[in-house]
């Protein structure tokens, strides 16, 4: 993996409707897993009961949720891009997010990033990344969609 370093606007504009960058491989534990279900409340056998979820389950093993897969994208996100020069960042919205597929127990996940746009809002730069989680060896990925950040740089 290559982290992408951006620090201002122009930075970011050379990137529109390319390829920012891949993340590494993420492997979703069950331990993962229970720990979100904790954290989150939603406890449902199909994430937190691997024995139930072998039996009754149709995929044959627990699955992360969704959420869970969705809220590892800013760790994922770190490791495609450097933003330096950095006042604050808002996570601004999700557009278009589609869960296409489960993530399995000890799947792997990784992010892949392009730049639909970027657009200066007085000193705010409003960045859309289109975004897909794939998981190894699937062709198709757990979630698709367009996240929106808010960068303010110094």
């Amino acid at each position: 993996m290559s982290q992408l370093t951006i620090g201002s606007f122009e930075d970011f504009e050379k990137y529109i409707g390319l390829e920012l960058g891949v993340s590494d491989y993420h492997k979703i534990t069950q331990e993962q897993i229970n720990q979100f279900a904790t954290a989150t409340l939603d406890h449902q056998w199909i994430h937190t009961d691997p024995e139930r979820a072998k039996k009754e389950g149709a995929f044959g093993d627990t699955i992360a949720h969704g959420y869970l897969t969705l809220s590892i994208v800013p760790y994922l996100w770190g490791q495609v891009v450097d933003v330096q020069n950095l006042r604050m960042m808002v996570n601004y919205g999700i557009e278009n997010l589609r869960f296409a597929q489960p993530v399995l127990v000890n799947n792997e996940v990784r992010l892949n990033a392009n730049l639909k746009s970027v657009v200066n809002l007085r000193g705010t730069i409003k960045a859309e990344v289109n975004v897909k989680l794939e998981i190894k060896d699937q062709k198709k990925p757990a979630f698709s969609g367009v996240l929106v950040f808010l960068y303010h740089f110094q």
